[in-house]
């Protein structure tokens, strides 16, 4: 059956009539649809650009689709209709048309460093094997590579790069020459440099940037998807590291306190943002709300630009369309206007996904 919905459609600010057929969106009437929500703010469904849901809770791999399944019907439930997965130990390609769950964007596994990242989550490869690695990991996802820019590197006592400066920027190189976008995890200072400068994709987390490297992304347009609920991390994984590394427990101590301001720097010079909660793992699913509102009140990010990294311009980024003739029938609905409260975002009215209802 189709569906009706009546509200204030945003971005666009006015009160417009959607009709859902199956899986599409359209603006002509659909005699017979039943009204679903009349009244109300509609926006595109909401997005988790960086989101694990092959991780469970503690940071094991997942042991089946079920649980997959699980994880995403969780954020599915708080109005995040499209995940992009930024690295899983376990492959499901099958759940990429799924009708009850969310859109998936996905990178294969990790590729990391020998014994430098999460037991059993990346594949680690020495410098030598980076590229082919990177290669091989394009067809195991459906757009991304996930590369682990840097961890603690326990002979030096303190976070650095994963590999080389050129087995880095070869990663990219090969990322793209096979057609897929790059995403790197960095929290240093030194490998967020050499990543950003070799023209990657996406920073996630990106601590430790700077503010010369901010102005280079705003002009090439590398996004950055900062995950502050998982930043807030940090005090706790100093603390169980600082008896073995003192130094790497001060610094990412202080790489945690400056982190606000390097987001709200980023925004002020145009770079794109998008939200992200890094769930799996250490991290709830669910909680995208959570980390729109720490980009509103700790990195001062205006609540419709906020909207926009959850919504509309994350799906764009993602290549989601959005509520537009055509479109894809994915929508949540609040009882009052996000751009004037976005606390909100936290209680969705009514959520839409792939034309089903969901709440």
């Amino acid at each position: 059956m189709a569906l009706h919905v009546r509200g204030v459609l945003l971005p666009d600010d006015e009160v417009r009539d959607l009709w859902l057929v199956g899986d599409r969106v359209t603006f002509e009437p659909v005699p017979g649809a039943e009204t679903v929500a009349d009244g109300g703010f509609v926006l595109p469904g909401l997005v988790d650009a960086h989101c694990h849901i092959g991780i469970a809770r503690g940071g094991a791999p997942i042991a089946s689709l079920d649980q997959a399944r699980e994880l995403a019907r969780t954020d599915a439930a708080a109005g995040v209709l499209a995940i992009r997965d930024a690295g899983s130990p376990y492959p499901y390609p099958e759940l990429d048309d799924e009708p009850e769950l969310p859109r998936l964007a996905r990178a294969g596994r990790h590729i990391a460093p020998p014994r430098r990242y999460l037991r059993d989550i990346g594949v680690e490869v020495g410098a030598a094997e980076v590229a082919a690695t990177v290669a091989e990991q394009a067809t195991a996802g459906n757009g991304w590579v996930k590369l682990v820019g840097d961890w603690i590197d326990r002979g030096v006592g303190d976070l650095a790069p994963a590999w080389d400066a050129d087995t880095m920027t070869a990663a990219v190189e090969a990322a793209h020459a096979a057609g897929v976008r790059a995403a790197v995890h960095t929290f240093s200072e030194s490998a967020v440099e050499i990543m950003v400068r070799a023209g990657v994709d996406s920073v996630e987390h990106g601590t430790g940037l700077s503010l010369d490297l901010i102005d280079l992304m705003a002009r090439q347009g590398t996004a950055l998807v900062p995950t502050m609920i998982n930043i807030r991390t940090f005090g706790g994984i100093a603390e169980q590291a600082r008896a073995k590394f003192p130094g790497y427990a001060d610094h990412m101590i202080a790489l945690r306190d400056r982190f606000p301001e390097v987001v709200r720097a980023a925004y002020e010079a145009g770079v794109p943002i998008y939200v992200g909660t890094d769930a799996g793992g250490g991290i709830d699913h669910g909680l995208a709300a959570e980390e729109m509102l720490l980009l509103h009140e700790q990195a001062g990010m205006a609540a419709e630009d906020v909207l926009a990294a959850a919504s509309w311009g994350a799906r764009g980024w993602l290549g989601f369309a959005g509520l537009v003739e055509g479109g894809l029938a994915d929508l949540t609905v609040y009882p009052t206007d996000p751009r004037t409260d976005l606390s909100v975002v936290r209680a969705p009215s009514r959520i839409v996904l792939r034309g089903r209802v969901v709440r």
